[in-house]
């Protein structure tokens, strides 16, 4: 019987260099498995700063760092994985439903962020007791 819970997906991101620098790219049904909807970056981190602590109901996140690095956190309710970013060229998928904290932000940190939908609040599970009651049933 297989596991009913989401699981992550880290995936490779195509990386161009050329004499004038590198270029990297995500495109929706290549490297983007949804509709992108929007994008957010996270940067200017104050040192030993945190982000996440929630999960989505219905959004996909797609999570890369452009600059430096992070450690996601990933729990799906039952198992939790770190998972360092590190480089332009890996992303991580996070389907609905999966807690992600985000920590361990290096000096100069840029992780940018696409999602599946537009911003709603509604879409957000913000107390750890809710999740964990959603991801027990």
């Amino acid at each position: 019987m297989s596991d009913p819970r989401p699981s992550h997906t880290i995936v490779e991101i195509p990386n161009i260099v050329d004499p004038r620098g590198q270029l990297v790219f995500m495109q929706t049904g290549a490297q983007v498995p949804f509709d992108i909807r929007r994008l957010f970056v996270i940067h200017r981190m104050p040192e030993g700063a945190e982000r996440g602590g929630h999960a989505h109901r219905e959004q996909h996140q797609f999570l890369t760092m452009l600059e430096g690095t992070c450690t996601i956190t990933i729990d799906n309710g039952e198992t939790c994985v770190p998972v360092t970013l590190d480089s332009s060229r890996i992303a991580l998928h996070a389907p609905p439903m999966l807690w992600l904290e985000l920590s361990g932000f290096s000096a100069g940190a840029v992780c940018a962020v696409l999602t599946s939908g537009d911003y709603d609040e509604a879409d957000y599970i913000r107390d750890r007791s809710e999740f964990d009651r959603l991801t027990r049933t």
